[in-house]
């Protein structure tokens, strides 16, 4: 109730007590006198409030305030005050509390403007992290806020979320575009011509990440219409659940890629390279593949990273038609594990150094069509529907397969230097005569170098344990009107994969032997676009398990482009 209403509703009740009084007086002389001074009590009373409101109203007249109950100080506050009196005349009190905001049409929508941070490019999975960490990540992008819904792109992915972020829908996009094609893969005598395009193209990877998240849990769905080495076909990267309310980790069960070498656990939209070294990638298929089944986590901190997972078949691992090439008469399926720990013992503005360890095994091998049997194999480190020149053939009588080995990287200021190796082993049983079969051996390595000619330079990403690409700031993005350009790096990088093992034995392996040496240029107009150039020297020694393609040993070259989107 207001104070004029108050002060009528008084003024009203003084003046029928007044009549009730005259009334009582002359009744007075007749009626017991106790009940004339009760009256008269009461009506004092009331009038002492009257003349206190009265001077309450008064004193608010002359001196406004503010709606926090502070003096107005000027004429324009004292004017909105009486303004918002008076609407406040007209609008019902509500005892429920304030109304919930709901989505109004024709409104002005509010945008709030925040820094864009370093610009590096989109994850191409979907995001996890910790309920804390997406609101900060939140309160650092741009927003427009309608109703109780906000909108905006943290971590550079379009959000839609409620207003106290409990509840959260995003959707990415990883597109990868490659085209090109091979020179001087000439067939040697003997040899088939092979699958090597003089150009072609290839969706290497089409992936669309859709997260939902509720709190501290979530839930990441990402198909994939790419197709690795030959597009036209629709799979999935992965389909996993996630907690994250722990201090700095995030466990997970489902389909997933568990992160194992430096390499692998770097971003595809993060790569040196259109492709990763050859051993780094035949590695990684062991036991943590894309689309491998896991339950494990991963814990960092700003100077160390550890992560281990159980892990189990690859999505589609039964089918024989399988988007990772399956077996249909598997009756055991692969059970496995890995394991990586990293480190960071300098960081500072100029130099990062990192030094980790990477181990994988399968337990036990699929059981399938040729029993318990692994298969390697590998191309010359571009994807564009070519043969493979490195492969063992399916080794069969398999116990076993592991792989271990060190990994390094150096960064100063522009300039990163990174390297690993790693030392592959298959444990054998006996074959069908009961005959005990050798252990075999592989390894492989790479060294790469890579300088930023400008842009803001590659930095260690501490919550992978891995270096991240270039980044462009909003100021900094392709714009030839104000002699903007974006980031461009060089890089560079030599590879070597050794795939023979006993080769001179008749229960031992030729796979071969292959060397490539790459080059290539990386523009970023933006956070969210690459241009990508590439070119490679293979080398590779003959195998006895890839039919006539590679009997007698084949060299070449190939170059090819990529365009990528990442949000």
């Amino acid at each position: 109730m207001t104070l004029s209403s108050r002060f009528l509703l008084l003024s009203l009740t003084a003046l029928s007590g007044a009549s009730a009084l005259s009334v009582s007086s002359a009744h007075a002389a007749t009626s017991d006198s106790a009940e004339v001074a009760a009256l008269r009590r009461e009506m004092a009373e009331m009038r002492q409030e009257m003349l206190s409101m009265r001077s309450e109203l008064r004193h608010r007249n002359t001196f406004p305030t503010n709606h926090d109950g502070r003096p107005a100080s000027d004429r324009g506050e004292a004017h909105s005050w009486k303004n918002a009196r008076a609407a406040a005349a007209h609008t019902p009190n509500d005892y429920n509390g304030a109304p919930e905001a709901g989505i109004g049409f024709n409104q002005q929508a509010r945008i709030n403007y925040h820094a864009s941070g370093d610009g590096r490019p989109a994850s191409d999975r979907g995001i996890t992290s910790s309920w804390e960490d997406f609101k900060r990540a939140s309160a650092g992008t741009e927003v427009v806020q309608i109703g109780g819904m906000k909108i905006g792109f943290p971590n550079g992915r379009p959000t839609i979320q409620s207003e106290d972020g409990k509840y959260a829908f995003s959707v990415g996009l990883a597109f990868h575009e490659d085209f090109g094609g091979f020179m001087g893969v000439t067939p040697r005598r003997g040899e088939a011509t092979g699958k090597f395009n003089s150009f072609t193209s290839n969706a290497r990877r089409l992936r669309i990440p859709f997260t939902f998240r509720y709190k501290d849990w979530v839930a990441n769905v990402t198909p994939d219409f790419g197709a690795g080495n030959n597009d036209g076909t629709v799979g999935l990267y992965e389909a996993n659940l996630n907690y994250a309310g722990l201090r700095n980790t995030i466990l997970t069960v489902g389909y997933f890629q568990p992160r194992v070498t430096e390499e692998d656990a770097e971003s595809s939209n993060d790569f040196e390279m259109m492709e990763r070294p050859g051993i780094t990638d035949i590695v990684r298929n062991i036991s943590a593949s894309d689309a491998r089944f896991v339950v494990g986590g991963l814990h960092y901190e700003k100077r160390w990273w550890l992560a281990a997972y159980f892990t189990g078949q690859q999505f589609g691992g039964r089918n024989g038609n399988g988007y990772y090439g399956g077996d249909g008469a598997i009756s055991d399926s692969q059970t496995g594990g890995m394991l990586r720990a990293a480190g960071r013992p300098i960081a500072t503005k100029n130099w990062d150094l990192h030094l980790g360890i990477s181990a994988m095994s399968a337990f036990k091998p699929n059981n399938g069509a040729h029993g318990r049997s692994f298969t390697f194999s590998q191309r010359p480190e571009v994807n564009l529907g070519e043969d493979s020149l490195l492969g063992t053939g399916a080794i069969t009588n398999v116990a076993q397969v592991w792989a271990a080995g060190p990994e390094v990287g150096l960064r100063w200021k522009s300039f990163l230097i990174k390297s690993e190796y790693y030392h592959i082993g298959v444990n054998r049983s006996r074959d069908a005569s009961g005959q005990s079969l050798s252990n075999l051996n592989f390894s492989g390595w790479y060294v790469a170098a890579n300088y930023t000619l400008f842009g803001t330079p590659r930095a260690y990403n501490y919550k992978e344990g891995a270096f991240a690409a270039p980044g462009v700031k909003e100021n900094q993005e392709f714009n030839p009107a104000t002699g903007h350009w974006g980031a461009l790096e060089v890089t560079g990088r030599y590879s070597e994969t050794n795939l023979n093992s006993q080769p001179n034995s008749a229960t031992g392996v030729r796979g071969g032997n292959q060397i490539v040496w790459s080059g290539g240029l990386n523009w970023y107009p933006n956070r969210h676009f690459r241009v990508m150039l590439d070119y490679n020297h293979f080398i590779d020694q003959r195998t006895n398990h890839d039919g006539l393609v590679n009997i007698a040993g084949r060299n070449g070259n190939s170059v090819a482009a990529r365009v990528q989107a990442a949000f």
